[in-house]
């Protein structure tokens, strides 16, 4: 009787695959950005994996020592995962200041910006993080916090992406099933 049930939840309908706009993010990208830590630059590379099923971030970011600010490093990795519509996704994060964090994803409907919005039910602050399309090789990027039960985001880190060369699959690979 176990097993029909452990079969029934392995062969559940899958989410719907990401939608065409998710391919704009894929390859290697460089920025600079400023906020609370000071000027910073940064790299980060998107690509598709398991045969398309997840798109992967991987994020490393540097901000130089500047008045009383010492120098700050920064690295994480995101795995985004389609959501119940092509414009919609969950995400997981994690980095090297041992935070996890889950969010959801949506496309805006002129496919121009991607919010990515940590859980409201979470202990602690959340999170915000937009994309806007500047251009198909250039992306402002948003990271926002809003406090512990309040409602209004402020911007903690902005900055300007500009796709430095792509890399992986540059589009959602077809996945066939038998």
């Amino acid at each position: 009787m176990l097993l029909p049930a452990l079969l029934g939840l392995i062969l559940a309908a899958p989410a719907a695959p990401f939608g065409p706009q998710w391919s704009v993010f894929v390859g290697e990208w460089k920025g600079e950005g400023k906020g609370s830590p000071g000027e910073g630059s940064g790299l980060a590379t998107f690509r598709f994996e398991l045969e398309g099923h997840v798109l992967v971030r991987r994020n490393v970011s540097d901000y130089p020592a500047a008045g009383s600010k010492p120098a700050a490093h920064h690295e994480d990795l995101m795995v985004v995962s389609p959501g119940a519509s092509p414009s919609e996704a969950q995400a997981i994060y994690f980095d090297n200041e041992a935070h996890v964090i889950e969010y959801t994803a949506s496309w805006s409907a002129d496919g121009k910006t991607l919010t990515i919005l940590s859980s409201a039910s979470a202990p602690g602050p959340r999170f915000r993080l937009v994309y806007r399309i500047l251009a198909p090789d250039r992306i402002s990027v948003d990271f926002d916090v809003a406090p512990p039960g309040a409602a209004e985001f402020k911007t903690y880190v902005s900055g300007v992406t500009i796709r430095v060369k792509p890399k992986g699959r540059a589009r959602i690979p077809a996945v066939t099933r038998t």
